[in-house]
């Protein structure tokens, strides 16, 4: 599988850029006085700089499982073992949970340890991993 890019805008670069390489442990990569660019868990994420707005955004949700997901989100699958690592490394920084990591329809086809929580600009990110990785795409 070939790794994905994403570009996300963030209003404090320097903060995004300390969140993502001492928090998430991402490897930096080429960066310039607006974006960097990180390795994140084998897939390409850019944080690129915006202006500042007056503008709130309002948080949406979608009901999944008993939580409220926040929509838009983006992250990534991992191995079990990676995931557990991860969520165990992230309640040790004492990371604020949208959703603190859980076994999402457990006993069920899908079985996934999923978490949520926001990067210093808010953006929301899910870590999950499947009991099953083969049942990724099934219903």
């Amino acid at each position: 599988m070939n790794p994905f890019h994403l570009a996300i805008p963030v209003t404090d670069l320097a903060k995004c850029r300390q969140f993502y390489k001492e928090i998430l442990d991402c490897k930096e990569g080429r960066s310039d006085t607006r974006w960097v660019d990180f390795n994140f868990f084998g897939h390409q994420l850019v944080i690129h700089q915006k202006p500042e707005t007056n503008t709130i955004e309002k948080q949406i949700t979608n009901p999944v499982d008993g939580h409220e997901i926040p929509v838009p989100h983006f992250g990534v699958v991992l191995d079990w073992d990676v995931w557990v690592e991860l969520s165990n490394k992230l309640k040790a920084k004492n990371i604020n949970f949208v959703i603190e990591p859980y076994i999402r329809f457990e006993g069920e086809v899908g079985e996934q340890a999923t978490m949520f929580f926001l990067d210093p600009e808010n953006n929301a990110l899910e870590f999950k991993a499947f009991k099953n990785i083969n049942q990724l795409f099934e219903k």
